[in-house]
C-alpha cells in the first residue's frame, strides 16, 4: 500500500518540486550558517593562522623554487594559500557532514528523507548546499589574504571558482560518506580529527611534493595517492587561469565515487535506517 501512494506520488512530482526541495536546503544551510557566527570566524581564523605565523617562521626554511604554476619564485604564503583553501573546504565538508549526525539524532533527517522526493536527490541538495558555503568562506578568505599581498591574476578569482566547487563536492561527499557510518553525535569529533590531519599534513598543502620525496619516497607516494593533493593543485592551477588535468580527473572521480558511496550508505536498506533501533521506524 505504502509502496504504490510512494510511487503515485513520484509520478506527480515536477521539475517546480525538485527547484522548491534545492531552494529549501539552501536556504535552510545559509540561515543555519549566517545564526552560527562562530562558525564563520573559526573557518577564517585556521588558515589565517597558518598563513600569518606559521608562513612567516618556515619562510626562510622552506624556500620554494619555480614549479608551475607559477613562472617566478614565489613568497612561502603564496604557495600554502591554494593548500589553506582547500582546509576550509575541508572542514566545511565536516561540519556538514557533522550536522547530519545531529539532524539524525534529533529526528531532523528521518523527517526530511520520509519525503517523496529522491533521496539521493535530496542528498546532492544538502552536499551542494554545503558547497556554497564554502565558497563564500573561501573568497572571504582571498579578500583577506589579498591585503597579505597574496594575488593572483585577477582572472584567477574567476577561473578559481569551478575548481572551488568540484574540489568542494569531493571533500563534502566524503563529510557525507564518512557521516553515514556515524551513530552517535559524541564520536564524530574523533573521525574528524582521524581523517582531517592526516588528509592535510600528507599532501603537497604545506610542502611541494619534489621536497618530500627528497625526505621520504614512502610519503611522497602517499601524497601522490591523496585525493586532497589533487584537490589543492587543481585549486593551485586555478588561480592561474590553468588546468592540472590529472588533478582535475583524480578529483571528479574521486567526487563520484564519494557521492554514489554516501548514496548507497544512506539507502534505507543499507544505510542508518537499517541500523536504526525498532522502535525509532517509521
Amino acid at each position: 500500500m505504502s509502496t504504490t501512494f510512494l510511487t503515485d506520488e513520484h509520478r506527480k512530482l515536477g521539475f517546480g518540486n525538485y527547484v522548491t526541495c534545492l531552494n529549501g536546503i539552501l536556504w535552510r544551510e545559509a540561515l543555519r550558517f549566517l545564526h552560527q557566527r562562530e562558525r564563520f570566524v573559526s573557518a577564517l581564523v585556521r588558515p589565517l593562522v597558518w598563513l600569518f605565523i606559521f608562513a612567516a617562521g618556515f619562510r626562510q626554511v622552506l624556500g620554494i623554487s619555480i614549479i608551475p604554476p607559477y613562472e617566478t619564485y614565489i613568497l612561502y604564503e603564496v604557495y600554502i594559500a591554494p593548500g589553506l583553501i582547500a582546509m576550509i573546504q575541508l572542514f566545511n565538508g565536516m561540519q556538514s557532514s557533522l550536522s547530519m549526525v545531529y539532524d539524525r539524532e534529533m529526528g531532523n533527517m528521518r523527517t526530511l528523507l520520509v519525503s517523496p522526493l529522491p533521496r539521493w536527490f535530496l542528498l546532492i541538495c544538502k552536499l551542494l548546499a554545503g558547497t556554497v558555503v564554502s565558497l563564500l568562506q573561501v573568497y572571504a578568505f582571498l579578500l583577506i589574504a589579498w591585503f597579505w599581498d597574496i594575488a593572483p591574476p585577477l582572472i584567477g578569482y574567476l577561473t578559481v571558482l569551478p575548481a572551488l566547487i568540484l574540489s568542494g563536492l569531493m571533500l563534502g561527499s566524503l563529510g557525507m560518506l564518512i557521516s553515514s557510518r556515524i551513530k552517535q553525535l559524541e564520536n564524530f569529533a574523533g573521525v574528524m580529527n582521524f581523517v582531517i590531519f592526516p588528509m592535510f599534513f600528507a599532501s603537497s598543502a604545506l610542502y611541494p611534493l619534489w621536497r618530500v620525496q627528497e625526505g621520504s619516497p614512502m610519503l611522497y607516494y602517499l601524497c601522490l595517492f591523496n585525493p586532497f593533493t589533487h584537490a589543492v593543485e587543481l585549486i593551485r592551477f586555478a588561480l592561474y587561469d590553468k588546468v592540472n588535468w590529472v588533478s582535475l580527473a583524480v578529483v571528479a572521480g574521486c567526487t563520484a565515487v564519494f557521492t554514489i558511496g554516501a548514496i548507497i550508505a544512506y539507502d534505507p536498506g543499507r544505510g542508518f535506517a537499517r541500523r536504526a533501533p525498532a522502535g525509532g521506524e517509521t
